[in-house]
């Protein structure tokens, strides 16, 4: 076996790393401290530490989210579970924000119906391709989707004056747009090499 084959982006599984390492501790703890986030953002409505928690909690778990694909990928630790846990970690976290954000009445609830539908449906879709044994990568506009949601939601957290409203309003749309694009580019692009 070559020596770099540990680093490769296998999903046949063979010669994968155990799922017993940091990155995927790092995606499993998004999963487990998403209660905890839930339960900040819903009482951010009546209380500025609530919301200065449910903002330090937000930014905490996107630094994992950028921490444990890093070193997957630095450190050959690749593995099935990580491909599948870390994309449902990541709309598991944007899901509660949305939702306890619009919960708390500070988004409106079409703004969270688009964007789940997109990353719910991508998600899925990208499921399957894996189960045939295709790894569907992010692309580039799929990393700006992800930089312009993770700055919307952590404005929406952040406790801001209110001339800042509508800028932060601005920012969730061009995230709800780029969205949109993204996951209408991923189609389109899946449907060209087929």
């Amino acid at each position: 076996m070559p020596v770099n084959a540990g680093k490769q982006n296998r999903v046949d599984g063979a010669g994968e790393p155990s799922n017993f390492n940091l990155p995927n501790i790092l995606t499993s703890l998004r999963i487990i401290f998403l209660p905890l986030f839930v339960w900040f953002i819903l009482e951010s409505g009546d209380s500025l530490g609530f919301q200065w928690a449910a903002f330090a909690t937000f930014a905490a778990l996107m630094i994992t989210d950028k921490l444990d694909g890093d070193i997957a990928r630095a450190r050959g630790l690749i593995t099935k579970f990580g491909q599948i846990a870390d994309p449902i970690a990541d709309k598991a976290l944007v899901t509660a924000a949305l939702v306890g954000l619009n919960v708390i009445g500070w988004l409106p609830v079409w703004i969270t119906v688009i964007i789940l539908v997109r990353e719910f449906g991508i998600t899925l879709w990208r499921m399957v391709m894996l189960r045939r044994g295709l790894v569907v990568p992010a692309s580039k506009g799929g990393k700006l989707k992800t930089a312009l949601q993770t700055l919307a939601i952590g404005l929406y957290l952040l406790p801001l004056p209110g001339w800042m409203d509508i800028p932060t309003f601005v920012v969730m749309l061009a995230a709800t747009l780029v969205t949109v694009i993204t996951g209408v580019k991923y189609l389109v692009d899946a449907k060209k090499q087929n």
